[in-house]
């Protein structure tokens, strides 16, 4: 399973429940990314989404305790049943919030991570990878600029 997210340099991933800084490019290459596979998501993140709405031409599996229906989504109410709904898909990317990236951290294999050199305020984190065990940096772009933002996209890999 894989997951993207986007860290600052402190490998915060955002503050009250949204992200501080947010770039073009790094919206471009998560829909390039999430194009044709289904995704989980939690509930608040997708509340963050614009209209709060699930992400059009992809099926969107959202994680909540909530007894409640979503257009557009399936709900589920656990990691087992995410995970089960998830074999239905050629391909499925975890897209948090920072619950969520720790509830299905241990099946991850894959994390697609947009690297932003800045450090704002955050209250959430996603794990270091270039310090957690078991992970490697696979691939790295060169650092790019936005707005005089530098970033970068990598490819983390679980090492078997």
């Amino acid at each position: 399973m894989e997951a993207v997210v986007a860290v600052y340099s402190d490998w915060g991933i955002g503050c009250g429940g949204t992200q501080p800084v947010v770039l073009k490019a790094d919206r471009a290459h998560f829909r390039a990314l999430t194009a044709g596979a289904a995704v989980i998501v939690g509930r608040k993140t997708l509340a963050d989404f614009p209209g709060g709405r699930p992400l059009k031409g992809r099926p969107n599996l959202v994680v909540t305790r909530q007894a409640l229906e979503i257009e557009g989504a399936q709900v589920v109410h656990s990691t087992e049943e995410a995970l089960s709904a998830a074999r239905a898909y050629a391909r499925c990317l975890v897209i948090g919030g920072a619950s969520v990236y720790r509830q299905f951290f241990p099946y991850l294999d894959t994390v697609h991570v947009t690297r932003i050199a800045l450090t704002p305020v955050s209250d959430s984190f996603f794990p270091n990878l270039d310090q957690e065990p078991g992970w490697r940096l696979a691939q790295a772009e060169p650092w790019q600029e936005e707005d005089g933002i530098a970033y970068r996209f990598c490819t983390y890999k679980k090492v078997s």
